[in-house]
């Protein structure tokens, strides 16, 4: 299932995983990358049930930051392996 999910989302798995260069990875920064993507999509939804609420159209932008942020960060945290999840962070 793992190898299935790692194959449909390899284009962004390819981007954070590319690159030789030397990074500090530790086990609290995927559990970290974890929280703020299930953060990000959980505000994402209260945004849309605000936006059908007050039925404004301008609220779709911050539904689909967070969606987008939150389900890359996910992704890269279920499926990356090391030096995409220190990517992530920035840590070299």
């Amino acid at each position: 299932m793992k190898t299935n999910l790692r194959k449909l989302f390899s284009p962004i798995l390819n981007y954070f995983e590319s690159g030789e260069d030397k990074y500090i990875y530790k086990p609290s920064h995927r559990k970290i990358l974890l929280f703020m993507g299930c953060l990000s999509l959980f505000l994402s939804i209260i945004s849309l049930i605000a936006a059908v609420v007050a039925s404004q159209i301008a609220g779709f932008l911050p539904i689909l930051v967070f969606f987008i942020g939150g389900l890359v960060c996910v992704i890269v945290g279920l499926l990356g392996n090391e030096h995409a999840v220190a990517k992530m962070w920035g840590s070299k």
